[in-house]
């Protein structure tokens, strides 16, 4: 059963400018953080990270001083003129990148290969550091496999470890859980077949141990339907009715809590 939006999840954005990063639960350690002039983004409340789903496998992530990142970016973020600090991108398929990213963004971090070396990314940019972990991809028409093709971007911002599992086609091998380190929020493809099937995609969102969990990339409201039957039980599954939410580490829910976005471009 779907609840209703409980109160306690949703915060209210104020215009208060970070100074330091707050330290999270997550194994990553950065250094010489990047200085970034922020004009698109306005900032939100002090320890809280704003998430905005903005369709398919996009989410704009923005820290409290407007440091702004969005996922699997495919060149359009909406009608406003905004430019983000740092997009990430897996090519599996179209719709999760673009080969002319806008010129203006500082960082685009490719989650594939190049060269023949798998991507490796820890972008510190003082309120959010941006870090990845490959996972294998099948080839085209799931034959064969592709070493490193997918990345899971994991942003740190407030304290928090948000999750992005990218094209997830494999189910992550224990060295990979260790690099994730500890999770808060994750978002979870939940089409049941161009990524992980939908009972594999459970046992890895309960393996990562959030207290959030978001689905996107679903194709149909069946196989989303199926994903949160899943995860009830152990999972408070709440349909928000809300496209963006905030969150801060010391607000998260005790118990662990599905939240159904609805995918909004920026207008």
């Amino acid at each position: 059963m779907i609840r209703p939006l409980l109160p306690f999840f949703l915060f209210l954005a104020a215009p208060v400018w970070a100074q330091d990063r707050l330290p999270s639960h997550c194994i990553a350690l950065a250094q010489g953080a990047e200085t970034v002039q922020h004009a698109d983004f306005a900032p939100v409340e002090r320890d809280h990270v704003l998430i905005r789903y903005l369709d398919h496998a996009s989410f704009l992530i923005l820290a409290e001083d407007g440091t702004a990142a969005v996922t699997d970016y495919t060149g359009y973020i909406g009608t406003i003129d905004a430019v983000p600090d740092v997009v990430t991108m897996n090519n599996a398929h179209s719709t999760h990148w673009t080969a002319s990213p806008d010129p203006r963004i500082p960082h685009v971090l490719r989650g594939w290969p190049d060269a023949g070396r798998p991507a490796d990314h820890r972008l510190d940019l003082g309120a959010m550091l941006v870090r990845n972990v490959t996972t294998d991809t099948r080839g085209p028409f799931g034959e064969g496999a592709r070493a490193d093709g997918n990345s899971i971007f994991v942003f740190e911002a407030a304290g928090l470890c948000i999750g992005h599992l990218g094209h997830l086609h494999q189910i992550p091998s224990e060295e990979q859980y260790a690099s994730l380190g500890r999770m808060d929020i994750v978002m979870v493809p939940v089409d049941g077949g161009y990524t992980l099937r939908l009972e594999d995609m459970v046992s890895v969102t309960r393996g990562l141990k959030a207290r959030v969990v978001i689905p996107m990339h679903w194709f149909s409201g069946a196989s989303l339907t199926e994903f949160l039957r899943a995860m009830e039980g152990d999972f408070d599954v709440v349909d928000t009715g809300l496209s963006e939410m905030t969150f801060a580490r010391a607000d998260l829910p005790a118990r662990p809590a599905v939240l159904v976005l609805t995918p909004r471009w920026l207008d």
